[in-house]
């Protein structure tokens, strides 16, 4: 490896493996289905929990919210084969009693699952 600095004034930085803290967590999928709730000691000792099976969805319609159940995942902008396997992630449309609702967090990531009523 070349020592010193490139021509354009930048440094030369040294190929290396990654630390503990950088290599990334098992990918976590929240299917639709029986409800599974998982926690995880982090970083700091605290704890993260977050869903892995999910049968319902809190909902929030003018200042009011209500917990539906979840009859199907209807599509998935960002990737539509995930509908087809009914996992649900952020911006997913699914299907309830009261019409179809938009997810607005990241399940996978708080444990719990909001959305807002887009259409009835």
């Amino acid at each position: 490896m070349k020592l010193g600095r490139k021509i354009s004034g930048g440094k030369y930085i040294r190929p290396r493996k990654k630390k503990a803290r950088e290599i990334a967590g098992q990918r976590r999928t929240v299917k639709l289905g029986a409800e599974k709730i998982k926690s995880k000691r982090i970083r700091g000792g605290n704890e993260k929990i977050f869903l892995l099976g999910a049968k319902f969805v809190n909902i929030f319609d003018k200042g009011k919210s209500k917990k539906l159940e979840i009859k199907n995942v209807s599509e998935t902008p960002s990737n539509r084969f995930l509908a087809r396997q009914n996992i649900i992630t952020k911006g997913t449309i699914v299907e309830t009693e009261l019409g179809k609702v938009r997810i607005t967090n990241r399940p996978s990531q708080e444990g719990v699952m909001n959305g807002i009523l887009i259409s009835k």
